[in-house]
């Protein structure tokens, strides 16, 4: 099947089947992979994030994988360039760009028009330090009040961004979302959205946080320490992460980490489809449904002309 000059995003909520179906549709569209997950940027979160081994990726090009250092504080500015440089190269060599993740910021800063709101470095500093003496609870409460859709989609622990969202606020006078620009497509693009009943994804999350722990996050945890993970501002905010930090560092037990890690993910999955759900363009599928690969080449064939 040939889609020339298309970008494909396959989105929705962590654990849904993205992954699975993004290889899938690369073999059938000859596609190549560029990474929409904000964690999976950094070099060494491979357990936690779910990361495709090199034979998982059954010879499929991915892009954006392993980029920053875990000390690397997130840049969606930046994020944005080095996505479209790949998006760009991928079309150029006449194949299809496949952009996969579950971040839904990261995904919107590539496909749509999108210049992001200035900075102020006396406001930033203010809010900084207020986030290092109070913690990120009083100010995710704040943007609560003041924007209550962009607080549903950012973790109440991601402090870099609650900060980013609130210094938007107070530079701009309107929520954070208002600062956002209305949708104008950069490239032609179609979204696949793949999403499951919630009770079997709450169930697969458990099946994943079990099966992380068996495959050495704490281990894997204690190794980025080594590198700097407990100063990474972004990194060391990861779901499974954060938690495995807090059993090192001895605020939780190892049994406490990985429960609190289950139901971390499964809070941040309602937000995942708060966020894409909103989103009228986004084809919704069945990642259960054994014809989903199917259906999704079928939408591509339709939409995409």
């Amino acid at each position: 099947m040939s889609i020339p000059g298309v970008v494909v995003a396959v989105v929705g909520p962590t654990a849904a089947g993205k992954s699975a179906l993004s290889i899938a549709l690369a073999h059938a569209l000859d596609g190549e992979v560029v990474n929409a997950d904000s964690m999976q940027l950094y070099r060494g979160m491979d357990i936690g994030t779910a990361k495709l081994t090199a034979a998982e990726r059954d010879g499929v090009p991915h892009h954006l994988l392993d980029i920053w250092e875990v000390t690397e504080p997130a840049s969606v500015a930046e994020y944005q360039r080095l996505a479209r440089e790949a998006v760009d190269d991928i079309l150029a060599r006449g194949r299809v760009p496949l952009l996969v993740g579950g971040s839904g910021l990261y995904v919107r800063a590539v496909l749509e028009q999108f210049e992001f709101p200035g900075t102020d470095p006396a406001l930033r500093q203010r809010l900084e330090s207020e986030l290092a003496v109070l913690g990120p609870a009083p100010l995710y409460a704040r943007l609560r009040e003041a924007d209550p859709t962009a607080a549903a989609g950012i973790l109440p622990g991601n402090g870099r961004r609650i900060v980013r969202a609130l210094e938007v606020i107070e530079l701009t006078g309107k929520p954070f979302t208002a600062a956002l620009p209305e949708p104008t497509p950069y490239y032609p693009a179609v979204q696949i959205g793949v999403d499951l009943d919630t009770a079997l994804l709450d169930e697969r999350i458990a099946v994943r946080v079990d099966r992380m722990w068996a495959d050495g996050l704490v281990a894997e945890t204690r190794e980025l320490v080594g590198r700097g993970l407990s100063q990474g501002r972004t990194a060391s905010r990861a779901l499974g992460y954060q938690q495995v930090l807090r059993f090192l560092s001895g605020e939780l037990t190892e049994t406490e980490a990985h429960d609190e890690t289950i139901r971390a993910t499964r809070r941040f999955v309602r937000r995942q489809r708060s966020w894409f759900r909103r989103d009228p363009r986004v084809h919704w599928l069945d990642s259960a449904d054994p014809g989903v690969v199917g259906a999704a080449v079928r939408i591509l064939g339709e939409t995409a002309r």
